[in-house]
C-alpha cells in the first residue's frame, strides 16, 4: 500500500488541521461537564448529562479527528482529491463544531430548537463532507482494501447521521419514534459501520507503515468492511422487525467481528520490525485491549441475566469504547498525523533544496508520553466512577482535563514548530534564488 501514497495530492496544511485543533477542546469540555455534574453524570447511561458526554466525544472529537484523517486520507492514499479542500474543510467544521455544543446543549436542557438546529448542522455538515468525499471517489477503483474501506466508512456515516437527525427532529417533538430501539440501532451503525469501519480502512495503512509490521491478512483487509456493513443491515432489520433470536445472532456475530479486527492488529503488532514500542503503539495496544474488553463484557452482559440487569455495565462498555478504544486509538494517529503532515509541507516548501527537520522533532518525545501516560489515568478512573461515583467522579474529570489539554497543547506545539520552520526554508529558499 505504501507504494500508492502520493504525498504531492495532500490538501492545505490548514484543511485538516482545524478539526485536530478543535477536537481536543470537545473532551476538554467533557471533561467539565463531568466536574460539574459529578456522580449523578453515572446514575444511568440515560441522563441528561451522560447523553450530552456522549455526543461531546462523538460528535466534537472523534467526528472531528475522523473528518479531518479523511480530508488528508483520501487524496494521499487514495488519489482521491476533494473539489476545494479548503473551502470544504471550513464550511464542515464551522456545522460540526457548532452542531456538537448545540447537541450537547439540547440534552441538557430538552429544548426543542436545540434539537432542531443541531440536527440541522450536525446533517449539513456531513452532507457536505459526504458528498464531496463521495464525488473524489466517484470513479477511482475498489480493488485496494482501503479505497473499498472508505468508501464504505462513508455509507456508515451516512446511515449514523440519517438516524441521528432523525432521532434529534423526534426529540424536538416533530414526530414519533420508537426512540429506544431506534437509538440501540444507531449506537450500532456509529460505533460500527461508521467508526470501526474507518479505523479499519485507516489501519491496513498507518499500521505497517508507522508501525513497521506486516500487512492484514489479504482475507480480513479485502471483506471486512463490507461484511460488516452487511451484519449491521441484517441486524437493523431483525431489530425493528423484533426477530429476537436472529437480533441476538446478527448483533453477536457483529460484536465478535470487532474482536477480530482487534485481536489481529495486536498479533501484528507483536511481529513489528521496531526496537521498542513508541507512544503511537502503544496507545494502538490500549485501544485493541479495550475493545476487546468492551466486546467480552457486552457478550457477557447478553449472556448473564444478572450482569444484564445492571446498569452499570452499559456504562463501563462505553468508557471502555469511547474513552478507552476510539479515543486512544485517534489520540496515538494524532502522534503520528500532525508530525508527518508539519514534516510532508515543509519538504514540499523546500522543493528539495531545503530538508524538513525529522518527524521526531515535531513533537517532544517526553510530551507525548506524559499525555498518554495522564489520558491513561483518566481512563482507569472514568472506569471507577461508573463502580464508585462519589469516590472517582471528580479525580476523573479533574484527569481528563488535563489529558486534552495537555494534547491541545502538544498540537499547538506542532503548529508552532511548522511555522518556525516555514520562515527559516523560505528566508533560505529566497537566499538562495538571491544569490543565483
Amino acid at each position: 500500500m505504501q507504494a500508492l501514497l502520493s504525498f504531492e495530492q495532500a490538501p492545505p496544511f490548514t484543511a485538516p488541521l482545524r478539526f485536530f485543533l478543535t477536537a481536543p477542546l470537545f473532551a476538554m469540555l467533557a471533561a467539565l461537564l463531568v466536574l460539574w455534574s459529578g456522580p449523578e453524570l453515572f446514575a444511568s447511561r440515560w441522563t441528561p448529562a451522560a447523553l450530552a458526554l456522549t455526543h461531546l466525544i462523538t460528535v466534537g472529537f472523534m467526528l472531528q479527528v475522523m473528518l479531518g484523517a479523511m480530508l488528508q486520507i483520501l487524496p494521499v492514499a487514495a488519489g482521491a482529491n476533494l473539489p476545494r479542500p479548503l473551502l470544504v474543510a471550513t464550511l464542515v467544521h464551522i456545522a460540526i463544531a457548532l452542531g456538537a455544543l448545540l447537541l450537547a446543549a439540547a440534552f441538557l436542557s430538552y429544548q426543542p430548537l436545540a434539537f432542531r438546529l443541531a440536527a440541522a448542522l450536525v446533517g449539513s455538515g456531513v452532507a457536505l463532507f459526504v458528498a464531496a468525499a463521495g464525488y473524489s471517489l466517484y470513479g477511482v477503483s475498489s480493488t485496494d482494501p482501503t479505497i473499498r474501506g472508505l468508501k464504505a466508512a462513508l455509507i456508515g456515516l451516512s446511515v449514523t447521521v440519517c438516524l441521528g437527525v432523525l432521532l434529534a427532529t423526534a426529540l424536538a417533538g416533530a414526530f414519533e419514534v420508537p426512540l429506544l430501539q431506534l437509538t440501540s440501532i444507531h449506537l450500532g451503525w456509529g460505533f460500527v459501520g461508521w467508526s470501526v469501519v474507518l479505523l479499519a480502512a485507516v489501519a491496513s495503512v498507518v499500521v505497517p507503515m508507522f508501525q513497521m509490521t506486516p500487512p492484514y491478512p489479504q482475507w480480513f483487509a479485502g471483506r471486512f468492511s463490507w461484511v460488516v456493513l452487511a451484519l449491521l443491515s441484517l441486524w437493523s432489520v431483525a431489530d425493528t422487525a423484533a426477530w429476537q433470536r436472529l437480533e441476538a445472532l446478527l448483533a453477536g456475530a457483529t460484536v465478535l467481528s470487532i474482536a477480530v479486527f482487534a485481536t489481529l492488529t495486536l498479533q501484528l503488532q507483536r511481529r513489528s520490525k521496531r526496537a521498542r514500542f513508541d507512544a503511537t503503539q502503544r496507545y494502538w495496544c490500549v485501544a485493541m485491549l479495550s475493545a476487546l474488553a468492551a466486546c467480552s463484557l457486552w457478550l457477557a452482559a447478553r449472556s448473564l441475566p444478572a450482569l444484564a440487569e445492571r446498569q452499570e455495565w452499559p456504562l463501563l462498555c462505553g468508557v471502555l469504547a469511547l474513552v478507552g478504544s476510539f479515543m486512544s486509538v485517534m489520540i496515538g494517529m494524532l502522534y503520528k498525523i500532525v508530525p508527518f503532515l508539519v514534516w510532508s509541507h515543509l519538504q514540499n516548501l523546500g522543493r528539495g533544496r531545503v530538508l524538513a527537520p525529522n518527524m521526531n522533532k515535531v513533537i517532544a518525545g517526553k510530551q507525548i508520553d506524559g499525555q498518554m501516560y495522564a489520558h491513561l489515568l483518566a481512563l482507569l478512573l472514568l472506569c471507577g466512577a461508573v463502580v464508585r461515583p462519589t469516590w472517582f467522579a471528580y479525580p476523573a474529570g479533574l484527569a481528563l482535563l488535563a489529558a486534552n489539554g495537555w494534547l491541545l497543547y502538544n498540537i499547538v506545539c506542532a503548529v508552532r514548530f511548522y511555522r518556525g520552520h516555514r520562515l527559516k526554508i523560505e528566508a533560505q529558499t529566497a537566499h538562495a534564488a538571491i544569490g543565483r
